[in-house]
């Protein structure tokens, strides 16, 4: 849209530009007309005065031998102030042919003047005088051609000026009468270029406004084809949002009766534990009863534990935060983990510390332990052949924050799975509940942190939790 309206201005400019330099043209050539028509008109009167004193001269002539020799005189002083008038000739014909009828005339003229002259001081006869008569008459032949030349020339000269006024007239009133209108019309199609694309906007606008998320701009140009790209990738992405806002509606929903269904399960099911418990110490059992009545048992036992675990992830605890050494609470973890579950595994896992010096940290101790055991045993159920699992602390001194890293060394976590292994209910263990990562998520951010994973570059899985300090000066030594 800029390089139209930029074009269209550039078109204005030009056509406004031309017709002033040919107005400013037309009007200097019929300036110069004008100017030259005048000339001629001067020069034509002064050979038409030249031309009548000459015929007085020559009527002079006629008159009596006294009254003709004074004559002769009074036309020689005329015919000396015109000689001058005939020299000045020369200053506007340039041409070969007009400077030879001058130089011709001049001549005759100078002749004329001798003969008058002579005849003035009294040296001349009636021959001189009939000589000095035909002479006049062909002067004065000579000189009429040259005026009708002259006067033919003027009006030629004349109609070409009034015909270059005519055309600057027209030239002007077309400027001041189509100048305003081309732009005008100019300014109007620029106007339905900018208003068009605009009002297709403010439709789209109102319609998204009316909640038709579905609406897009179609057939836009030039900027405004990225205007309406930017404005259809907000309503896709509104449209994304709403969606997940609903779907999020929903789950909070399903979530809330889910909650409730599993307080009304945890009771019956905790009867259900006890009987079983009574009915398997029973001496007169048999040996295939009471093997169902463990299996049952510990079908109730995973039944709980699964109940808890989507009771923290949907309703998780608030934490009752505390200041805590964190390496001396990694320290207690790994050994409660070794003392309980390690003597479990038929091979056999060590754990590895690398504990550096940072501050206190304020989290609440029974949650962060589920969170690290979490870890701990998805860390060890990712090596089956058994290994060393890593567990390192570290101080962000820029973000304010500490770190616990805990990797392993097993398969590592596939590119397919990465963008779901925090998602409820995702797991790709036989027997997971897929609820561990998204819980120890949940508790990780309600404490203000974060909880990440990256590529354990000797093979396996790091995954950090990072914490906020409790005090920039409480530091806690390794």
């Amino acid at each position: 849209m800029r390089r139209r309206l930029i074009l269209g201005l550039a078109i204005q400019t030009a056509l406004v530009l031309a017709l002033g330099l040919y107005l400013t043209a037309t009007i200097h050539g019929a300036t110069d007309d004008v100017a030259r028509t005048i000339r001629d008109h001067q020069s034509e009167i002064l050979r038409e005065d030249f031309l009548i004193r000459l015929r007085s001269t020559q009527a002079d002539l006629a008159g009596p031998n006294l009254e003709r020799a004074r004559a002769a005189a009074v036309a020689v002083a005329r015919l000396t102030s015109e000689g001058g008038g005939v020299d000045g000739c020369f200053g506007c014909h340039h041409q070969a042919e007009s400077t030879g009828r001058l130089l011709h005339f001049q001549s005759q003229a100078q002749r004329y003047q001798g003969v008058l002259a002579a005849i003035a001081g009294g040296g001349a006869d009636q021959g001189s005088a009939t000589a000095a008569a035909a002479l006049g008459a062909e002067l004065s032949a000579h000189l009429e051609q040259i005026v009708s030349s002259t006067r033919a020339r003027v009006e030629a000269r004349t109609l070409k000026a009034l015909d270059d006024i005519a055309r600057a007239r027209v030239a002007l009133y077309v400027l001041c009468v189509a100048g305003p209108l081309l732009s005008a019309l100019l300014g109007l199609a620029l106007l339905r270029g900018l208003a068009a694309p605009l009002d297709a906007l403010l439709q789209a606008t109102r319609r998204l406004k009316a909640g038709d998320l579905e609406y897009r701009v179609q057939g836009l140009r030039d900027e405004f084809a990225e205007l309406s790209a930017s404005f259809n990738e907000m309503a896709a992405s509104l449209q994304r949002q709403a969606h997940l806002m609903q779907r999020t509606e929903q789950l909070v929903v399903v979530g809330e009766l889910a909650a409730g269904l599993v307080h009304e399960i945890k009771n019956p099911l905790a009867g259900i534990k006890a009987a079983m418990q009574l009915l398997s110490g029973e001496a007169a059992l048999s040996a295939e009863d009471r093997e169902v009545l463990d299996k049952v048992a510990r079908e109730v036992v995973g039944l709980e534990g699964l109940l808890r675990s989507f009771l923290d992830f949907a309703r998780p605890v608030r934490p009752q935060l505390t200041e805590v050494d964190l390496n001396g609470f990694v320290e207690s973890v790994a050994a409660f983990y070794l003392r309980s579950h390690a003597a479990k595994r038929d091979c056999p896992v060590r754990i590895a510390r690398s504990l550096g010096r940072i501050p206190l940290a304020r989290v609440d101790p029974m949650q962060l332990q589920q969170v690290l055991l979490n870890l701990l045993l998805n860390a060890v159920d990712a090596m089956p052949d058994g290994g060393a699992v890593e567990v390192r602390t570290g101080f962000d001194q820029r973000a304010n924050e500490v770190h616990i890293d805990i990797a392993d060394g097993g398969r590592g976590i596939s590119p397919a799975h990465a963008h779901q292994i925090f998602r409820p209910f995702f797991t790709t263990k036989p027997g997971g509940t897929g609820l561990g990562l998204a819980v120890s998520k949940r508790l990780v951010e309600q404490h203000g942190g974060s909880l990440s994973f990256t590529p354990n570059p000797g093979g396996g899985t790091v995954f950090r939790v990072q914490l906020p300090q409790a005090a920039p000066a409480g530091v806690a030594t390794a």
